[in-house]
């Protein structure tokens, strides 16, 4: 393979070597936060919620955060393939203008335009999303404690410069300040026993669909918290990735399945703000039944300017530059969605199996 990795924890590897793969061994799919990096997930996505999972007879739960939160959501629309090709030239064209007198658009703007494309791409769908035969929506927020409580610049301010300082120290700190919030399908109880953090459910239901994946969407100071989401406890909710920036839970809790993730990097990164501590990158044992599919870095190095579409883009390219870069970079990766399909076809074998 050359642009694809396949990395899979102890218990995986063990079921791989004697099973081989099927969509029925699949229980559970995480989507990570990390903004315009998960454009390059669109083939795969693609191909596994339009062709590859349906031949599966059993629940399997989505869990995203932020850009993950809405690439799971879309999971659900009908026609799963064009709605990703739909979500991939959503997210690729968002372009906000600022207002007068300012150079980038305020929070509130893009706040309000976000808000507008989710409308678009959901409004008249969420009750498929919310009950949908066989996949389970599971949409990660990081709603504020004390200072972040509700929403005010200098009250953020202060308030992520502590959360900062206190996860430097321990990751346990977090809780301090932000409260994991999963919204979940209706009736539907997470696989995965979570004990790190403080952890609230809330049912997702029609009114609180949209904000759950605006708020999971909600990066401090580019776009405003939301407030007050009908079901949960009043306050502001944030940016999943806050806390949970890869999803790195304890998925060898789950009695039974596999974790597929279909990721942009090889490492399962806990927090936003553990993106520089490189002690906190590494596999732990609770990955052991986690099979996740990245690009391999020299892959990477051929798409334009050798790197993966980040968030710095917004800013530091033209809009029209910008979109030519993304648009190259979605194109390229339909390598991974055809190596991921050959390596299935060939019998799964192991010898393209790396450790986590």
């Amino acid at each position: 393979m050359k642009a694809l990795r396949i990395h899979a924890g102890e218990a995986a590897r063990l079921h791989l070597s004697r099973n081989g793969l099927s969509p029925n061994d699949i229980r559970l799919i995480p989507a990570a936060a990390g903004g315009p990096k998960g454009l390059i997930l669109q083939p795969l996505d693609q191909h596994l919620f339009g062709h590859w999972l349906p031949q599966g007879q059993h629940d399997v739960h989505l869990v995203g955060a932020s850009i993950g939160a809405w690439r799971m959501a879309t999971a659900l629309m009908p026609d799963t393939v064009a709605a990703f090709e739909r979500f991939a030239q959503a997210y690729i064209h968002q372009q906000y203008e600022p207002e007068a007198g300012r150079h980038f658009p305020s929070s509130q703007r893009v706040s309000e335009g976000f808000r507008q494309a989710l409308v678009d791409m959901f409004g008249q769908h969420r009750p498929t999303l919310l009950h949908h035969p066989r996949y389970r929506l599971h949409v990660v927020t990081s709603r504020g404690r004390q200072i972040l409580r509700r929403a005010g610049r200098l009250r953020t301010g202060v308030g992520m410069t502590g959360l900062a300082l206190g996860n430097l120290v321990s990751r346990r700190s977090v809780g301090l300040f932000l409260e994991r919030t999963i919204f979940s399908s209706p009736e539907a109880e997470l696989p995965v026993t979570l004990c790190d953090q403080p952890t609230r459910r809330v049912a997702l239901n029609e009114q609180n669909l949209l904000p759950a994946i605006q708020a999971s969407c909600s990066i401090p100071f580019w776009l405003d918290p939301v407030l007050d989401i009908d079901g949960a406890p009043r306050g502001a909710h944030w940016d999943g990735g806050l806390i949970d920036y890869h999803l790195h839970w304890n998925y060898a809790s789950m009695n039974r399945g596999l974790v597929l993730y279909p990721h942009f990097q090889r490492e399962v990164i806990p927090g936003w703000l553990d993106k520089s501590l490189k002690w906190r990158h590494r596999a732990t044992p609770a990955l052991s039944n986690m099979i996740l599919l990245s690009p391999s870095p020299e892959w990477v190095h051929t798409l334009p300017h050798g790197k993966l579409p980040d968030r710095n883009d917004f800013t530091s390219l033209p809009a029209d530059e910008r979109i030519r870069r993304w648009k190259i970079a979605v194109q390229h990766s339909q390598q991974l969605a055809d190596e991921w399909q050959e390596w299935l076809v060939a019998g799964c074998p192991m010898d393209a199996i790396h450790a986590l």
